[in-house]
């Protein structure tokens, strides 16, 4: 009976250490999958924590270089804004030139051109109108085969307006209205020149 104990007290202990053995193992491979899952959930977090750093990085460079560019813009716009106006201010001194009769002469040419009216009045301002005399209306009579008086002086303007008799169709070619019509033409390459580009 003694050995009968002992060997069922044997079996026993070594059915005990096999199962305590079995439950590490199991154990162990828990852990390992416990730890191998942490670790892919640790990882899918960073990789996201990552990507939305890099698109918020991304807005915050795009957003600052859309504000510089518009800041920039906005900058360029004043200082052509300032350039025009100053030239604007300018254009009476071109009066002074000693071949403004010739400019004054192909300002009324060309608004006689634009216009193509049989009958029409031309009004310019108290300086160039000084050079319209009747010999040169009468020459350009005959040349755009048209009726030309003079009306009123301008009163704002410097150069020409020619108008229609009945007044329903003109043609105002001032040097104000020139600059005005050339002047989104001329943005960029005046803006070349202000910062030093060679044209």
């Amino acid at each position: 009976m003694e050995s009968l104990s002992r060997a069922m007290d044997g079996e026993a202990k070594v059915e005990a250490e096999q199962a305590v053995a079995e439950a590490r193992v199991k154990a162990d491979a828990i852990r390992k999958k416990g730890q191998e899952q942490a670790e892919a959930v640790r990882s899918e977090i960073l990789l996201r924590a990552r990507q939305d750093a890099d698109r918020l990085r991304g807005q915050v460079v795009a957003t600052t270089q859309m504000k510089a560019r518009t800041m920039e813009l906005e900058h360029r716009e004043k200082l052509l804004d300032k350039v025009f106006t100053a030239s604007r201010k300018q254009i009476p001194s071109v009066q002074q030139w000693t071949d403004y009769n010739q400019i004054a002469l192909r300002l009324l040419h060309e608004a006689l051109g634009q216009l193509k009216a049989k009958k029409v009045t031309v009004r310019a301002d108290a300086v160039t109108q000084k050079f319209y005399t009747q010999e040169v209306l009468a020459s350009l009579s005959k040349e755009f085969k048209a009726e030309i008086a003079l009306g009123k002086p301008l009163e704002n303007g410097t150069g020409v307006v020619v108008e229609t008799s009945d007044g329903h169709l003109q043609f105002d070619n001032t040097l104000e209205n020139r600059l005005g019509r050339l002047q989104n033409n001329l943005r960029s390459p005046v803006y070349r020149l202000l910062t030093g580009e060679k044209l």
